[in-house]
């Protein structure tokens, strides 16, 4: 059986609620960009928000710590392997020289040059060269897991992968830095001001150390690499104008350091950017495939129902639970009709 509701003539009827919205919550704001007419904005879509989830999802700090530092570890020792084939790293260099002066791509020269006749300046770009580029990196990468968590993850897979394929560059490509090529017209400044630092005169490692570190591992330059991928976290994420400036002068000073301390070449600083941007782009494209994978949702298959027109026939059945649970009484198991403006207009049965 099937009763037609009819309208009442000059009754007030509530207009239908939103799907999902819930009593006296009001009318869902418009204007918001991509946002369909009743519909309410997502709490997730605010910056803050997003922040606060990202945040929750985060590995723990205790976690995080000493897996980076087991990481960082297995690098140091890696790094430290040198291979046996000395004029090898030789003959790559001059290679790389060659290169550079056919393409007029050398400024190394003219800037060790400059520098080992400036003291006042070298000094400060030796330990510039010896200590900025461990201290900055764990800090920048602190800092992104505390003030911006949404991008944490990224910044420290890139920051990884840029490293393991840079390991993998000193495993197949051996260089000789500008500083121990022999007869090429290059300065070894490090080894000139070494006095007035902790390092030994043939590495910038402490003294007593320079035997366990790797000097063939030119190619490509880490520290360009590090340097650029902590240069554009800062200049992106950072609030203060005059911190995003430092950031992004960070990389430039770290490249005309490298050169000018005779540590690489100028193919060292661009193998350095490609592997950045090599690494990058990994990143990028894996998250964008996790992110593509279809995930089943609670609830799927069941679409909303579809909504009354005035005039619409209510099926009996509906009726017949409006009328056993009047207003202001619950029916048995403690759940209510759903209301519907419909219904409301159909009047009870009388009364006796």
């Amino acid at each position: 059986m099937v009763i037609a509701t009819n309208d009442v003539a000059g009754s007030a009827q509530p207009p239908p609620r939103p799907e999902g919205a819930r009593a006296g919550s009001g009318p869902a704001p418009a204007g918001e960009p991509g946002q369909k007419p009743g519909e309410r904005p997502d709490p997730k879509a605010t910056p803050a928000a997003a922040d606060r989830v990202a945040a929750e999802r985060l590995p723990r700090w205790w976690v995080e710590i000493p897996a980076i530092a087991s990481l960082y570890g297995l690098y140091t020792g890696i790094r430290g392997l040198k291979s046996d084939d000395l004029a090898g790293a030789d003959r790559t260099a001059r290679r790389l020289l060659h290169l550079e002066q056919v393409t007029h791509l050398n400024p190394e020269h003219p800037l060790n040059n400059f520098l080992v006749h400036a003291t006042v300046l070298a000094v400060p770009a030796c330990y510039f060269y010896a200590t900025l580029h461990y201290i900055l990196t764990p800090v920048v990468l602190a800092w992104m897991y505390r003030r911006n968590p949404a991008h944490y993850r990224r910044a420290r897979s890139t920051i990884l992968l840029t490293t393991i394929l840079g390991l993998v560059g000193f495993w197949l490509l051996p260089t000789t830095p500008p500083r121990l090529l022999h007869g090429a017209g290059f300065h070894d400044t490090m080894a000139q001001v070494s006095d007035w630092g902790w390092w030994d005169d043939d590495a910038s490692a402490p003294r007593g150390l320079g035997g366990l570190t790797n000097q063939y591992a030119a190619m490509p330059s880490l520290h360009c690499a590090w340097a650029l991928w902590c240069g554009f976290l800062i200049a992106r994420h950072a609030r203060r104008p005059v911190i995003r400036v430092l950031g992004a002068s960070y990389p430039v000073l770290t490249t005309l350091v490298v050169m000018s301390t005779g540590n690489h070449y100028f193919f060292d600083a661009v193998g350095g950017i490609v592997d950045l941007v090599l690494a990058a782009g990994i990143v990028l494209l894996v998250g964008r495939v996790a992110r593509r994978r279809p995930t089943p949702e609670p609830g799927a298959g069941a679409g909303p129902a579809a909504p009354q027109q005035a005039g619409a026939q209510v099926p009996s059945q509906g009726l017949a639970a409006v009328a056993a649970h009047p207003p202001g009484r619950m029916p048995i198991g403690g759940r209510r009709p759903a209301w519907s403006p419909r219904l409301a207009a159909v009047p009870g049965p009388a009364p006796g």
